[in-house]
This record gives C-alpha cells, sequence and structure tokens, in this order.
C-alpha cells in the first residue's frame, strides 16, 4: 500500500437545531469562551432569510462580543478575504464563524489565518504554502454541496476573474456543526446544483490520479455516494424532509472529507471558468460539464467507473463490461441533471461557441487541479469537451 496523509476537522457535530447552540459550542473551545470577540462570517442572502438570527442571538445571549461580517459574495474575492481579517484585527476577534454556503466558509477560513499571521495572502495560495497560525475557527454549512467545513482548501477570485486556491491543514477549522434544520428551505434548484456538486466531489475524489488518493477517501465517496444518490430527489422535490436534508448534509461532509484528501480534477477546472467568467454558481457549473469531463476520461478510468456505479445507481446491470456499465452511468447522470431540473448545457446559462476559447484557455491555468485527472488534458481536449457541453 502507498504512503498517504490523511487530514480531517478533528470535531464533527451533527444536531438538528446546533446553531440555535452556537454559545455553548463556542464555549468548549479554548480561547473562545464566553466574553471572547467573535467574528462572524456570512452573506446578505443568509441574514436576509434570518437563517443566523437564532446563532447570532444565542451568542449574545452567552455573553459574546460579535462582529459581524456579512459581505461575502458568490466566488468570493481575495479583497473580501483582505477587508474581513482587517476588522477581525480591529475587533480583536479571539474566533470566527463561517456560517453559510462554500463561500462564506472559504473566506472565513483565510480570515482565521490571515488575522493572526504576518504571511501576505499572495504568498498563501498553492498547496502546502500557508504558514502561521490561525483564529479558533467554527464552520456551520447551510447547504448541502461544498463539504468546505471539513477540507483544506479556499478558493477565491484574484484580479478579475482568475480563482487561485489556499490548500493547507491549518485552515481546517476545530469544529464543523452540521445543522440539517438550516437547509430545510433550500430552492430546489440550489438543492439540486449543491447535490449534484457533492456527488462530483466524491466522484472526482475516487477516480484522482493524486499521490494521495487513498483508501479512506474511496471508501468516504463512495459512502457519500450512496447518501446523496439515495435521497437527491427527496430533499429537491419534498425540501421539508428533514431526513433527507440530514442525509444530504452528511453526503456532502463525507464527499468533502474524500476530496480534501484525494482532490479533485478536470471537471472542476473546466467548471471554474465558467462560474469566474458568467457568474454561474459552482455546483450548477459542476454539474453542466461533468458527463463531458466523464466521457473523455472514460478510457482512463471505466473500471473504477465502473465501481462506483451501483452506488449512484443500484439498479445498474452490473453483469458487463466497465465500459458498457460506465456509458450508461455517464448517460443517466446526464439524465439526472435534466430530472432535477438543471439547466442541460451551457447555453442555458448564456454561453456561447464564442467563448469557448477563453473558457479552455483560463481553464488550463488550473494546473493544481488538473494533474489530478486521470487523462492528460490539453487545450484543444478542453475546447471539445466545452463544445460538447454547449
Amino acid at each position: 500500500m502507498s504512503d498517504f496523509t490523511f487530514n480531517t476537522t478533528p470535531s464533527i457535530r451533527q444536531l438538528r437545531g446546533g446553531a440555535a447552540k452556537m454559545g455553548e459550542i463556542l464555549g468548549t473551545m479554548a480561547s473562545a469562551g464566553p466574553g471572547a470577540s467573535v467574528l462572524f462570517v456570512t452573506d446578505p442572502g443568509i441574514m436576509s432569510l434570518g437563517l443566523a438570527d437564532a446563532a447570532l442571538a444565542d451568542l449574545e445571549d452567552k455573553g459574546f462580543a460579535v462582529t459581524l461580517f456579512d459581505k461575502v459574495e458568490p466566488d468570493p474575492k481575495a479583497t473580501t478575504v483582505l477587508d474581513a481579517a482587517q476588522i477581525a484585527r480591529d475587533s480583536a476577534a479571539t474566533c470566527v464563524v463561517g456560517f453559510g454556503g462554500g463561500s462564506s466558509m472559504d473566506v472565513a477560513k483565510v480570515v482565521a489565518l490571515a488575522a493572526r499571521s504576518d504571511q501576505p495572502l499572495d504568498e498563501m495560495y498553492g498547496v502546502g504554502l500557508a504558514r502561521g497560525q490561525r483564529l479558533p475557527l467554527v464552520l456551520v454549512p447551510t447547504t448541502a454541496g461544498t463539504g468546505s467545513e471539513v477540507t483544506m482548501v479556499s478558493i477565491l477570485t484574484t484580479g478579475t476573474s482568475e480563482k487561485k486556491g489556499v490548500v493547507s491543514p491549518i485552515i481546517l477549522p476545530d469544529i464543523a456543526l452540521l445543522d440539517a434544520d438550516l437547509t430545510l428551505g433550500l430552492p430546489p434548484a440550489i438543492t439540486a446544483a449543491t447535490g449534484v456538486d457533492a456527488m462530483v466531489h466524491a466522484i472526482e475524489a475516487y477516480t484522482s490520479t493524486s499521490a494521495n488518493n487513498n483508501p479512506l477517501s474511496r471508501m468516504l465517496a463512495c459512502q457519500a455516494l450512496d447518501l446523496l444518490a439515495a435521497n437527491i430527489r427527496e430533499a429537491v422535490f419534498n425540501g421539508t424532509n428533514a431526513e433527507a436534508r440530514a442525509n444530504m448534509l452528511l453526503g456532502s461532509m463525507l464527499a468533502g472529507q474524500a476530496f480534501a484528501n484525494s482532490p479533485v480534477a478536470a471537471v472542476h477546472a473546466l467548471a471554474y471558468p465558467v462560474g469566474s467568467l458568467f457568474h454561474v454558481p459552482h455546483g450548477l457549473s459542476n454539474a453542466l460539464v461533468l458527463a463531458q469531463v466523464m466521457r473523455f476520461n472514460a478510457p482512463a478510468c471505466s473500471a473504477q467507473y465502473a465501481e462506483l456505479a451501483p452506488h449512484i445507481f443500484p439498479d445498474i446491470d452490473m453483469a458487463r463490461d466497465s465500459q458498457a456499465i460506465t456509458a450508461e452511468l455517464i448517460d443517466r447522470l446526464a439524465t439526472l441533471n435534466t430530472e432535477l431540473g438543471l439547466e442541460p448545457g451551457l447555453r442555458g446559462v448564456g454561453i456561447a461557441e464564442t467563448d469557448i476559447g477563453k473558457l479552455a484557455s483560463d481553464a488550463m491555468n488550473q494546473t493544481r487541479l488538473l494533474v489530478n485527472n486521470p487523462r492528460e488534458v490539453t487545450l484543444e481536449d478542453a475546447k471539445r469537451i466545452y463544445e460538447a457541453a454547449l
């Protein structure tokens, strides 16, 4: 067996209604007890929906001094992190809470480090380059998709559109709180896109060519797909089903653990430019290119795709060769997008054939991801994949 390293969040708590006990949860952390100064990182949508109200109220009731930063945007900018980190320093924050989707959690992770480390943000980008100590950190996901609460990755938009990642176990939180009640009101479109996003994480983690692809990640990827595939339709079409919501949140977290240690690849590399250039939500961007990237990869990893197939579609006929199983798997995943109400192709989000050159050139900058793909992707390959995904 090859050597590997597996890192994850040290304390994971699945607790319905747990957000309303935020003060109690923070009180268990060293240097984050009552009276401590907390920077609460979230986005305007979370605040407008009132999802953070119970958590904020409990923090205040328990004697915490709370500073609210609610300016996180989709595909968060590096400048947003710098602004929030300065507010953390100005308020003498001793703890950070990231509350929301992947964007809020990604910002909170880097803010917790940037507020305490003297390392410039530009020097943190890359794998294992972040240094210093961070503030105590709690992450609370409000969607079942990114798994950011258990990943050592934060994706930020630099300049006008390029995405870069801070990748380091330093930014793993101390506590991840899974409160399925926070996801009960998610609209069907968001539920579908984030759910498929989590499935992509598991699929890419399982087939990653990273030297750190390991038995734990592969096991978690399979468990994640079991939960996600069995519950995504119910969560989309009957969003008040608390059990389905809890299963989706747990599945998303397991997929996050998997890809945090066995990194994702070309689906994400090609999805990032779609999101940054056309402001398409990350989960939907992944869903739009998933099938075509899998078709491209199939000659190199049909055996692994076939192993995953029954975890996604338990009724799939496994008494065939891996190529036939993989072909059906990909076709059914493409159909699943349509069944869930997602756009069937890139044209549906405003992308035209004339945009493909820019998308492909930007995708090729994602070398951190492309190196993990089962099949080498050239610029011309990327163009053909985008064309097929139109």
